[in-house]
C-alpha cells in the first residue's frame, strides 16, 4: 500500500523522502547531531541547541535558502541534511549545496539519494543552471558523494570557509543542468 505524504514532504527516491525541517523536528534533530559529533568534526558544525536549531530554520526560510531533511521513507528516521543556499536567479541561476549525514545512516547510499533528489529539485522546479559544493580536501566521504552524483572538480580555494572557528581550504565541485 502506498503511504500518504506528510505535510512539507516531497517524493524523492525509493528509500528516502525530503521534507522541510520544522520546530517539531528539534528533539530528533538535536539527538542525531549529538550522536554524530565524531562523524561531523571537523567538517561541519550543525546546530547543537534548540535555540540554534530554531535560528537555522528561520534563516533557511529566507529568500534564496532551502533546507531539506533527508529521511528514511520507512519509519521516517533522519538520515541527514541538504541545504540549498545563496540561490541567485536571473542570468546566473546558481546556488550552493551543503550537506551532512547522521551517524548510523552513513555509507548506505541514502545521502546520495537525498543529494540527487535536491539536485533534481534545483534543476527542475527552480530551473537553476549550476550548483556548487565546497568540500574540505581531506573529507573523503563527502568527495566520494559528490563524485557519485556527477559533480566535477573545478578548483581549489585556500582558506575559503570559516568552520569551527578556523579558515579552511576547500575544493570547489559543481554540476550543471543538462
Amino acid at each position: 500500500m502506498k503511504r500518504a505524504s506528510a505535510p512539507g514532504e516531497r517524493r524523492a527516491a525509493p528509500r528516502i523522502v525530503l521534507r522541510t525541517p520544522t520546530a517539531a523536528d528539534a528533539p530528533a534533530f538535536l539527538a542525531a547531531v549529538q550522536a554524530s559529533s565524531r562523524l561531523h568534526r571537523p567538517w561541519v558544525h550543525p546546530p547543537r541547541t534548540r535555540t540554534d536549531f530554531l535560528q537555522y530554520i528561520e534563516r533557511m526560510a529566507g529568500p534564496g535558502q532551502q533546507a531539506f531533511l533527508v529521511c528514511r521513507r520507512e519509519g521516517g528516521a533522519l538520515v541527514g541534511v541538504v541545504n540549498l543556499t545563496n540561490v541567485i536567479l536571473g542570468s546566473f541561476r546558481s546556488g550552493y549545496l551543503g550537506y551532512y549525514a547522521f551517524a548510523g545512516q552513513e555509507r548506505q547510499g541514502l545521502m546520495r539519494e537525498g543529494l540527487q533528489a535536491v539536485v533534481r529539485h534545483a534543476f527542475g522546479r527552480l530551473k537553476l543552471h549550476r550548483l556548487e559544493a565546497n568540500i574540505q580536501p581531506h573529507n573523503a566521504p563527502s568527495l566520494a558523494l559528490v563524485r557519485s552524483c556527477g559533480f566535477a572538480k573545478e578548483g581549489f580555494s585556500p582558506r575559503y570557509l570559516k568552520i569551527g572557528g578556523r579558515w579552511r581550504d576547500h575544493e570547489r565541485w559543481a554540476i550543471l543542468a543538462d
